[in-house]
């Protein structure tokens, strides 16, 4: 694994078991069974949505892109703070923005 990935259990420590999963080229992150997370090319990205994308867009962070059949495809992650990967004081309140933000993703999807 990769230097950023051992290092997320401590960072974000106090959001509960922290743990990482292979998935779509990258990992996933998960705070007890909660994808809020997402480590790409040693990039960290944080889940958002439309209560809480305005705290990353603010900083001017970028979404997660990709292209697929020549389209550029967004995804509801968004680049980390810097702030994040230094103090796990910050880690701590933008990973709970992510996961509230999951949380609410997943309450919409069962309605």
């Amino acid at each position: 694994m990769s230097d950023l990935i051992d290092l997320l259990p401590d960072l974000f420590y106090g959001l509960g078991s922290i743990r990482t999963k292979r998935m779509f080229g990258g990992h996933g992150v998960y705070a007890d069974d909660v994808f809020f997370a997402w480590v790409v090319r040693e990039v960290l990205y944080l889940k958002a949505d439309e209560v809480t994308a305005a705290h990353f867009a603010e900083r001017g962070l970028p979404r997660f892109e990709y292209v697929k059949d020549g389209k550029v495809m967004t995804m509801a992650f968004y680049q980390a703070p810097a702030e994040v990967l230094e103090d796990p004081d910050e880690a701590v309140v933008w990973g709970r923005y992510a996961i509230e933000a999951a949380l609410r993703s997943e309450q919409g999807r069962r309605r």
